[in-house]
């Protein structure tokens, strides 16, 4: 575990172009890390990440910026915004009821997962991570034992370690189960997810194509719903979605959510017509995604001011 953590040291200081995802992804694991401060973890996984050195004093970037909110911005209602059940009430009380997804279950451990009184069809997740999603389409053929297996090592993972995204150090991990939700006009479920920057949305993207061979697809668009020539980490999709039906109103109600927020990043589903909030993220990517071309790192860092 130490080795594995020097080496990427190692790396570090030689400046390495070639610096592979599998050290990159184990020291955010080691145990050893967990003594390191913040400020210089971010440094070391920023060099890690995207082979450039991070500018914590001066941030230019929006990768930049992102790393610089981790260690300075924390509000106390951070915590509250990315646990995916505490924000329901939040984003309710706000946009309203109907727009939130409905809540089955909600539990502490995978031993009291009430499996007899969910529908046939439902959705189990971890409200403090973002990997241990179960979905259920026939709960006849479900693998609970398996179900219980993912879900348990999600509870015992803290996300908080991996990028020092600090609102998910606190969280109360849990379980919970929410209404199973399908389009009946499309294949899949598009994630439509707004930008907002010092609350002004800016430019959104689209997640679609997860499940095809060549795999996701991530594509910007700016506010007039014309694809952005720029990339982030996934290609962009060569049949980008269509403008959704209630863009106005996501346009709308990511304004409104995201006041008083430096950067958070809104996410919405439109199934069947109608819209529903999906979650809110601080730190898109963690910080560590490239661009291609580069030039829109700074471009998006310019319209994310700090001073405010």
């Amino acid at each position: 575990m130490f080795q594995k953590f020097k080496t990427a040291l190692c790396l570090l200081k030689n400046n390495s172009s070639q610096i592979p995802f599998a050290i990159f992804r184990n020291i955010s694991q080691c145990r050893i890390s967990h003594i390191v401060s913040d400020r210089m973890y971010l440094k070391i996984m920023f060099k890690l990440a995207l082979n450039k050195k991070l500018n914590i004093s001066n941030p230019q970037t929006f990768n930049e910026k992102l790393q610089w909110l981790k260690l300075y911005d924390r509000k106390p209602l951070y915590t509250t915004i990315v646990d995916k059940y505490e924000v329901k009430e939040y984003i309710a009380n706000i946009i309203g009821q109907e727009y939130i997804i409905p809540t089955l279950g909600i539990w502490d451990s995978v031993e009291e997962i009430e499996l007899d009184k969910l529908p046939n069809q439902f959705v189990l997740k971890c409200t403090h991570d973002s990997g241990s999603i179960v979905i259920c389409k026939d709960k006849s053929k479900l693998d609970f034992e398996a179900t219980k297996k993912k879900l348990k090592k999600g509870l015992d993972r803290n996300l908080f370690w991996y990028g020092r995204e600090w609102p998910y150090k606190d969280i109360k991990p849990r379980i919970i189960a929410e209404a199973y939700m399908e389009d009946f006009n499309a294949h899949e479920l598009i994630d439509y997810k707004f930008m907002c920057f010092n609350g002004v949305v800016k430019c959104s993207f689209t997640c679609s194509e997860r499940f095809t061979e060549s795999g996701l697809k991530v594509t910007f668009f700016d506010k007039d719903w014309n694809v952005m020539p720029f990339e982030r980490h996934y290609p962009a999709s060569k049949n980008p979605p269509k403008k959704p039906i209630n863009y106005s109103k996501m346009l709308r109600f990511s304004k409104e959510l995201s006041k008083g927020i430096p950067f958070v990043r809104v996410d919405f589903y439109e199934i069947n017509g109608k819209l529903y909030f999906g979650e809110l993220t601080l730190y898109p990517g963690c910080g560590f995604e490239e661009f291609t071309p580069e030039e829109w790192d700074y471009k998006l860092g310019s319209w994310l001011e700090l001073t405010k």
